[in-house]
């Protein structure tokens, strides 16, 4: 029986012993809002998390980039696809991660899932190809992490085969080493959670740079610039650090409205910032999330998708207004 399982039902168990002491006592209980059983609860937040948080559904989805929302293609949600970004120069395949036996999880253990997840490593032992942000996912509570789990495992089955991916030896050797989690993770505090939030919704793999080597360039994390090219068109991300440069013009409402809606100053942003989907987060994580990112270290970056591209020296891409940086001093 899978880890996740097994807390499942020692939580419901628990919940059984808490329900039989009270019906044995001489005072009838309070009238109290009915919950919902615990495996439910457990769908719906890994629906949340898989659909409008982490993005799985986005990324392990064919596309149809043409339609309103971007949705997946009618019967293809998590079923896998072909990844569709053309400036990587090898072929990424994203693989099925619906429950079918044969194409896609269906006969994988919660434990596998659970490694694949924060840890990387695929069910037949390769390292996962770091487009899969498991590094930050290492940080998903153990609660989440059967949430989501439970949620894949409810989605309909999707027979789709799909090739393995096939990395050149130069490319395997920059994938970050195996670190398993050895320790349950937690819950986070209130105190942590905009930044469990943006952790889990991978914002700084979009919104840092790359180098040649395909490594982030930290000292520019959450600066934007990393370039995208596919059916979406060519865009470069923001940078979305509290600089002049970056978004320190933004207040809370602002934030919530571009998040949900995608509109700038009557300007609509490329649809590679899915605010279609992020449109469905709650209010209060979205507020939390503002509030980390406005904590996040200021970084002078110009980027702007409305000017032509030009070489940036900061960053060593090209977009726009990347002529008028220059690289440290």
């Amino acid at each position: 029986m899978g880890r996740w399982r097994r807390f499942a039902l020692i939580s419901a168990a628990a919940a059984a012993t808490v329900a039989l002491i009270a019906c044995g006592s001489t005072e009838p209980p309070p009238a109290e809002k009915a919950e919902m059983p615990l495996e439910q609860a457990r769908v719906e937040r890994g629906r949340y998390i898989a659909e409008n948080l982490a993005l799985c559904e986005h990324c392990h989805s064919e596309i149809d980039w043409a339609a309103p929302g971007t949705p997946p293609v009618a019967g293809k949600a998590y079923a896998g696809a072909l990844f569709p970004d053309e400036g990587v120069p090898f072929k990424v395949v994203v693989p099925n991660i619906t429950p079918d036996i044969e194409t896609g999880i269906g006969a994988w253990t919660d434990e596998e899932l659970g490694r694949a997840i924060r840890e990387g490593v695929s069910r037949d032992g390769r390292r996962l190809f770091p487009l899969m942000p498991y590094m930050n996912y290492r940080q998903m509570s153990d609660e989440d992490l059967a949430s989501v789990i439970a949620y894949l495992r409810s989605v309909p089955p999707v027979r789709n085969a799909l090739a393995k991916n096939e990395f050149p030896e130069p490319v395997k050797a920059t994938f970050p080493p195996h670190q398993p989690i050895t320790a349950p993770v937690p819950q986070p505090d209130a105190s942590q959670h905009g930044a469990y939030l943006v952790t889990l919704a991978s914002c700084v793999v979009c919104h840092t740079p790359m180098d040649k080597q395909f490594q982030p360039i930290m000292p520019l994390a959450f600066a934007g610039g990393f370039v995208m090219k596919g059916p979406w068109g060519e865009v470069a991300s923001g940078n979305i650090t509290p600089d002049a440069s970056g978004i320190s013009y933004y207040d809370e409402e602002r934030f919530l409205q571009v998040m949900k809606t995608g509109d700038v100053g009557g300007r609509q942003l490329n649809v590679m910032m899915p605010s279609s989907y992020y449109r469905h987060l709650t209010d209060e994580d979205l507020k939390a999330m503002y509030a980390f990112i406005r904590t996040l270290p200021p970084v002078e970056h110009r980027v702007d998708n409305t000017e032509e591209a030009a070489p940036c020296e900061r960053c060593g891409g090209r977009h726009g207004l990347g002529a008028g940086n220059r690289g440290e001093d």
